[in-house]
Parts: structure tokens; sequence; C-alpha cells
């Protein structure tokens, strides 16, 4: 079965809205390094395997990690919030 791109698709373009919304009229900002994350799932018998993957295009491994730990502490504090 091939894997549907629906929920990565749209999400994307998603995201795309709200950076346009919020920074669409700055003439100064501009997107910098970009990080998705995807869970795969596959099921073997009646077991269910979870993969996770990554791309990235930023080439410092620190900054990768420096965006991972922002990107938790944005979900910890929209959490905080409900």
């Amino acid at each position: 079965m091939a894997l549907d791109r629906t929920k990565l698709g749209t999400l994307a373009s998603e995201q795309m809205e709200a950076l346009e919304l919020d920074y669409g009229d700055d003439g100064h900002a501009e997107i910098g390094d970009v990080l998705t994350i995807v869970e795969v799932l596959t099921t073997e018998g009646d077991q269910v395997r979870s993969t996770v993957r990554t791309r990235f295009n930023a080439t410092d491994p620190y900054r990768i990690v420096g965006l991972l730990r922002a990107a938790e502490q944005n979900v910890l504090l929209a959490l905080a919030e409900e």
C-alpha cells in the first residue's frame, strides 16, 4: 500500500498559512531552517510498530537539537494553557 501524503501535505500547508498570517507583511522575515518529524506506523500481525523519521536542512547538529528543544517547549507551553 502506498503512503498517504495527505496528513503531511495538509500540515505543511497549514503551517505556511499561519506563517503568512503572522509574518507575511514583514519584509525582513524569511524562513530559516526547517525540520519535519513524522511517525510511521507499520503492523506485523497484531503488533503495531512506531518509527519516527526526521528531515532537516540545517547543517549544524547543535542547531538541530536547539530547534527540537524549542519546539518541545512550545508544545509544553501550549499544553499548560489548556
